[in-house]
């Protein structure tokens, strides 16, 4: 059996400490080839002594020479590097066979994109990538012969539902519609005039999954669902109408397609990230992930409903941006990811969150994607913009 060099991007967050547990699960696999973080130390300094990869990178010098004498202290051979070139290196060196994509935000857009024109495996759990850049990231993937496999635990029942020529096209493959489950999150069922008092650390606790903070506001807020059907849309080539919100608070299936003779597949299990990642891993063979089997008679109940686009005015908004096109969805992302932030730092109110970027593509339309530079000009120009309308106090 090879062994698969593996490059984690992002592998102190929730996706990338899920991903080493798999790969503890079966040495004589998976080799941790790099290990890429942005500021946890100490934790990637852990991770380094137990799996004892060939690299290390953090984000800037100072962080990167402090976890260089920590290594060098416990004997490591590890070399530490750091900053986004050293990302982009180590995603597309010729020793990596696959990559992990779990690099939260747009910091991850570079670097998986270079995997992808390295034609690497690429284990998709940044869905940024393909909000921001999506044109420009299937096109880097279907010229250069990359993989690309999806590990939100969504896209991931999708692609397991979905027969193995979907690329044709939906129609051509007897495909009715995307089934698009998600939780509803911690504020499915609160009166919507509480919603106006909501704090960090109610929107954190999300009622199924273990995930950073930033996700699990988008979470809170169904942004997250947002971003997943337009990743959903260039993952797929699924046009806006085929994909269908589907509110299931159990979160034991995953998602479903429904197909033109009235059948839906659909994936189930229990609400893990490491059945996905050991799916993406061992593609196309199974593997132990050390997940727990399903226990269909615990669960006794499956509940959906309809989203309430009031309730959600993100996923409303995600919708639009996928309608419009070209870089409006990378102008979403963007201020997205700063009105989170200000949420997170009490700057901004939750609700206030939908307000900003509704405002925001108010202003900023966008243009076509033609270029990685259009797409990384249209982040910063929505940045700037959010970033001064939180200043301004525009959102209380």
């Amino acid at each position: 059996m090879t062994l698969q060099n593996i490059t984690i991007l992002g592998s102190t967050g929730s996706i990338g400490v899920s991903t080493l547990e798999v790969m503890r699960r079966h040495p004589d696999r998976y080799r941790a080839f790099a290990l890429c973080a942005h500021s946890q130390v100490d934790k990637l300094f852990a991770q380094c002594r137990e799996f004892q990869p060939r690299f290390a990178v953090l984000r800037d010098a100072r962080l990167a020479l402090k976890l260089k004498d920590l290594c060098r202290s416990a004997g490591l051979s590890t070399e530490v590097r750091y900053g986004v070139e050293a990302l982009i290196e180590l995603s597309s060196l010729p020793e990596v066979d696959a990559v992990m994509a779990a690099i939260v935000g747009s910091a991850g857009l570079e670097p998986t994109l270079a995997a992808a024109r390295a034609g690497k495996k690429i284990m998709l759990a940044n869905k940024e990538v393909l909000v921001m850049a999506g044109e420009l990231f299937m096109h880097a993937v279907r010229e250069h012969g990359a993989t690309l496999l999806p590990v939100d635990s969504e896209h991931n029942a999708i692609f397991q539902a979905l027969p193995a020529d979907f690329s044709r096209g939906m129609e051509a493959c007897g495909v009715r519609r995307i089934l698009l489950t998600a939780s509803g999150g911690p504020f499915r069922e609160k009166a919507l005039d509480e919603l106006h008092h909501v704090t960090p650390e109610a929107a954190c606790a999300h009622p199924n999954w273990v995930m950073g903070p930033k996700i699990s506001v988008d979470s809170a807020s169904m942004m997250n669902k947002g971003l997943e059907v337009i990743e959903a849309h260039w993952l797929f080539a699924a046009p806006p109408e085929q994909i269908q919100v589907v509110i299931h608070p159990q979160s034991v299936i995953h998602s479903a397609v429904e197909y033109s003779d009235g059948s839906v597949l659909a994936q189930m299990g229990n609400p893990d990230m490491r059945t996905s990642i050991a799916f993406a891993l061992a593609y196309p063979e199974r593997i132990v992930s050390g997940v727990d089997s399903l226990d269909l008679f615990k669960i006794a109940r499956l509940d959906f409903y309809q989203p309430d686009f009031e309730r959600f005015r993100c996923l409303r908004l995600a919708y639009d941006a996928l309608h419009q096109g070209g870089t409006a969805p990378a102008i979403l992302n963007a201020a997205n990811e700063v009105a989170v932030a200000a949420f997170l730092d009490r700057q901004l109110p939750f609700l206030g969150i939908s307000q900003l970027i509704e405002s925001i593509l108010a202003i900023l339309p966008g243009g076509p994607e033609g270029s990685l530079g259009d797409v990384l000009a249209a982040d910063a120009e929505a940045r700037h913009e959010a970033h001064r309308m939180i200043k301004e106090q525009l959102f209380t």
